[in-house]
């Protein structure tokens, strides 16, 4: 296996899913800012011109973010990111849908419509009116997400996939204009102690 990745909290997400389970793959940096992953020899890898991008140990290729931790989870089950049984995986990926509609993807295209325009207006749609209302979505997404935390985690008392992707988002919005709102304490604490991880630090 090898690992096509760059700058970026999509990438960041799958590094650091995979040094929670101790993995270590040859990876190749895609020039992001340069516009290497629109080339003609990235899209062969992946069409949509999207990182990361894996490949699997038969030479197949996999993207998405989701489905390249789930690849991983299974060829490296402990330990365990997604679940053991079918009732964790399913909360796993209930919580993980629910973060990645509700605060990352309004999170990112609010910066990419806002403060990455200029990076991103010649490679795909932008809608800069529509960067505020993004962020603000994006807020809604993670007081919803205070009043619903149950545990120390997303999912409760278990770290998992859902932690590792809200973290990546959310340490990359602070830098990028949209700072980890101090008010949701819970949402707050959550974060440092995501943070103080080490595979926050060696995903970084």
């Amino acid at each position: 296996m090898k690992l096509y990745t760059s700058i970026g909290p999509n990438p960041r997400v799958v590094k650091m899913f995979m040094a929670e389970k101790g993995i270590d793959l040859p990876r190749i940096e895609v020039d992001l800012r340069g516009g290497e992953n629109r080339q003609d020899a990235y899209l062969k890898v992946n069409p949509a011109g999207q990182t990361p991008a894996l490949e699997m140990d038969g030479g197949g290729l996999l993207s998405e973010i989701t489905a390249i931790c789930e690849y991983l989870e299974e060829k490296h089950p402990s330990p365990p990111l997604i679940g053991t049984t079918p009732e964790e995986r399913a909360e796993t990926r209930m919580w993980t849908r629910r973060v990645d509609l509700n605060i990352c993807e309004p999170m990112t295209n609010g910066f990419r419509y806002g403060e990455g325009l200029a990076m991103f207006q010649s490679r795909i749609r932008c809608l800069p009116e529509a960067s505020p209302g993004l962020k603000a979505v994006a807020q809604d997404g993670l007081r919803w997400l205070e009043a619903n935390m149950k545990g120390p985690w997303i999912a409760g008392d278990r770290f998992t996939l859902a932690d590792i992707q809200l973290f990546a988002f959310m340490d990359f919005g602070a830098m990028v204009g949209q700072p980890v709102d101090t008010n949701n304490k819970r949402v707050a604490d959550w974060f440092e102690r995501v943070k103080a991880r080490p595979s926050a630090a060696a995903s970084a």
